[in-house]
C-alpha cells in the first residue's frame, strides 16, 4: 500500500483555514495572530506535513544555501567561529556549505558562487580574497549576502564583525609593562594581513603612549604559524640586547616560540615573558599555560550569522557596510612573570 503524500490542502482542512493561510504560515508567519499560527503548527504536526524546500527556493529564485570560506581549516582557530556560525544558521532555512579558501584562488571564483546560483550568501573569514573579485561583485546585487568575519578587507563596502584587535594588542603591553618590562619584542603576522597590521599598529601605539624604546630587530615577521614561532626564538636567543618579554600575534606563534625558546636554553617565563593573541583551547592547557589576549570568537561567529541573515531577509535594508566590534579581554596564566 502507497502512504499518502500530505498536502498543503491536507493541512488548511484540519486547520479548518485557506490553504493561502498555512502558506502564509510556513513564508511569512508574522503577518498571522500568535493563535492562528498555534493552529496551523498544530496541524502541520498532526498531519505530518513537509515542505518542499526544493520547490520553495526555486519560487523565490533562491538556492537555500550559504558559503562559509576559512582560509586553513586544519586551523583550530576556526574552531568556534565555526559553532557560531552553525548555532545561527543550523536553526534558519540555509544549508551551510564549508569550504577552505586556499583551495580556490582562482579569479572570479567568488562571483561564480552567486551567478551559479550555487549560494545565496557568504561569510568569509578570509580577508585575503583578490581585490579583483571583490570588484566584479555589486554590492547591491550579486554581493548583498557577502559578510566578513574576524578578518576583512581594507575599504570594501561589505559589512564585517570582528574583534578589537588594536585594544588586545595595548592590553597585552600593558600587562608587560606592568610587570616591569621594558624590552619588548612582537612577532607579527603574515605582512599584508589586516590583523598583522592592526595587532601591530595597536602595540606601537602603547609602546609610544608608554614611553618605550624598540630595536628594529624586536618586530619580527611571523604568519601566524607554529614554525614562524618556532624560527624567531632562534633570532631571539642570538640577540646581543635581548628583549625580557614577546608579545605574539597568534598563540599558535606563541606555542613554537616556547618551545624553540627551550632548545635554545631558555626558560619561559624565568628568561622570557610570552603573550599570545586569541586564547585557543590549548592555551590553558600549554606548558607553561598561556597569558593571551581572549577572542570570543563563538561570538564572532554568531553575530557574522545573524548580520548575514537580517542581508538575505531584507538586501534593500541592508547595504550598508556595517562595521560590529567584539570586545577582547586579556587572559593571565603562567608564561609571564615580573622582571626581576
Amino acid at each position: 500500500m502507497v502512504n499518502k503524500v500530505t498536502k498543503i490542502q491536507d493541512v488548511a482542512k484540519v486547520a479548518g483555514v485557506s490553504t493561502a493561510t498555512v502558506s502564509r504560515a510556513l513564508s511569512n508567519p508574522e503577518l498571522l495572530s500568535k493563535a492562528t499560527r498555534e493552529v496551523v503548527n498544530d496541524a502541520i504536526r498532526s498531519t505530518g506535513y513537509r515542505v518542499n524546500h526544493t520547490a520553495r527556493n526555486l519560487r523565490k529564485q533562491r538556492t537555500g544555501a550559504v558559503m562559509i570560506l576559512v582560509p586553513n581549516l586544519g586551523n583550530p582557530f576556526f574552531s568556534q567561529i565555526l559553532a557560531g556560525l552553525s548555532e545561527v544558521l543550523s536553526n534558519s532555512e540555509y544549508s551551510v556549505l564549508i569550504t577552505d579558501s586556499s583551495e580556490r584562488r582562482q579569479k572570479g571564483k567568488l562571483l561564480d558562487y552567486f551567478q551559479d546560483a550555487q549560494v545565496d550568501g557568504i561569510v568569509s573569514l578570509d580577508g585575503n580574497l583578490s581585490q579583483e573579485e571583490l570588484a566584479r561583485l555589486d554590492p547591491g546585487q550579486s554581493g548583498s549576502g557577502l559578510v566578513f568575519a574576524c578578518e576583512w578587507i581594507r575599504d570594501a563596502p561589505y559589512p564585517s564583525v570582528r574583534s578589537d584587535n588594536k585594544d588586545g594588542a595595548r592590553l597585552a603591553m600593558r600587562h608587560l609593562y606592568a610587570l616591569g618590562h621594558r624590552d619588548i619584542a612582537h612577532i607579527t603576522g603574515p605582512e599584508g594581513n589586516v590583523l598583522t597590521e592592526v595587532r601591530r599598529d595597536g602595540m606601537i601605539a602603547e609602546r609610544q603612549n608608554l614611553g618605550l624604546s624598540m630595536q628594529d630587530d624586536w618586530v619580527i615577521r611571523g604568519d601566524f604559524s607554529l614554525q614562524s614561532g618556532f624560527e624567531a626564538a632562534a633570532r631571539i636567543a642570538d640577540m646581543k640586547h635581548r628583549p625580557t618579554a614577546v608579545f605574539c600575534a597568534s598563540d599558535q606563534v606563541a606555542f613554537g616560540l616556547v618551545t624553540g625558546l627551550k632548545q635554545a636554553g631558555l626558560s619561559v617565563p624565568e628568561d622570557m615573558s610570552v603573550v599570545g593573541f586569541d586564547d585557543i583551547e590549548l592555551a590553558a592547557f600549554y606548558d607553561p599555560a598561556l597569558t593571551t589576549i581572549r577572542q570570543d570568537r563563538h561570538a564572532l561567529g554568531v553575530r557574522a550569522a545573524n548580520l548575514l541573515l537580517d542581508r538575505l531577509a531584507d538586501p534593500a535594508a541592508h547595504q550598508d557596510p556595517k562595521v560590529e566590534q567584539v570586545d577582547v579581554s586579556l587572559v593571565v596564566r603562567d608564561s609571564c612573570r615580573a622582571r626581576p
